[in-house]
């Protein structure tokens, strides 16, 4: 694990971007396609505004969010309306936008994507990731190393159930970084190193991410 401080926001998200262009790049020298998974939030937003200009050849991306709410795609919540806005844009917009959204409780075949090429996830201050949430009913079957790509699990915060990716999936990244910010982010990753993955779904992807912070 790498630890990344920045002095503000804004160079955070510049330089995350400069990292994901140039890691797409180089998996594509090498791949014919690189897959490329995303959080949802408010948080990643910048990160997308900067990256989707990025001049690489994104008709060879594919782009999967790392979990989902189990809303229609054009919800104010859902993830996927916000990665069409702000990543699925300008040179970006040429790039193969995968759903992992179900069709009643039938998950999609992710498979010909994985093992994820690129991986960037959030993290919450219950230190939870993707739709991984400490004391779900579903997070040991999420975690399990047999556990399907896809799973869909209840939300901790009583709204949309989710389907999210499991943490096999998240494990198994060639690359991984892990974007939080402000101190209350910065105090939960500090928990986070020291508690087990039950208690802290984010140790999934720790040991091989780069974290990058920011106050």
């Amino acid at each position: 694990m790498e630890f990344v401080e920045y002095p503000d926001r804004d160079l955070m998200m510049m330089d995350l971007a400069n990292h994901l262009a140039g890691e797409l790049a180089e998996t594509l020298m090498t791949h014919d396609r690189a897959s490329f998974v995303v959080p949802g939030g408010s948080t990643p937003g910048p990160v997308f505004d900067a990256l989707c200009a990025a001049d690489i050849e994104w008709s060879r991306v594919d782009i999967l969010v790392g979990d989902e709410r189990r809303v229609p795609a054009d919800h104010e919540r859902s993830n996927e309306r916000m990665i069409r806005a702000r990543l699925l844009t300008s040179r970006a917009a040429a790039a193969n936008y995968v759903s992992i959204r179900p069709e009643g409780d039938q998950l999609p075949d992710i498979s010909a994507y994985l093992p994820i090429s690129v991986l960037v996830v959030g993290m919450g201050a219950d230190m939870h990731t993707a739709s991984l949430f400490p004391g779900s009913p579903d997070l040991e079957a999420a975690l399990a190393s047999d556990a399907p790509d896809l799973m869909l699990v209840q939300a901790s915060d009583g709204l949309e159930p989710r389907v999210t990716l499991t943490g096999r999936v998240l494990e198994e990244a060639m690359s991984a970084h892990v974007l939080i910010a402000g101190q209350d982010k910065r105090d939960a990753f500090e928990r986070a190193t020291q508690s087990t993955k039950t208690e802290a779904p984010v140790r999934t992807v720790l040991a091989n991410a780069t974290v990058h912070w920011a106050p």
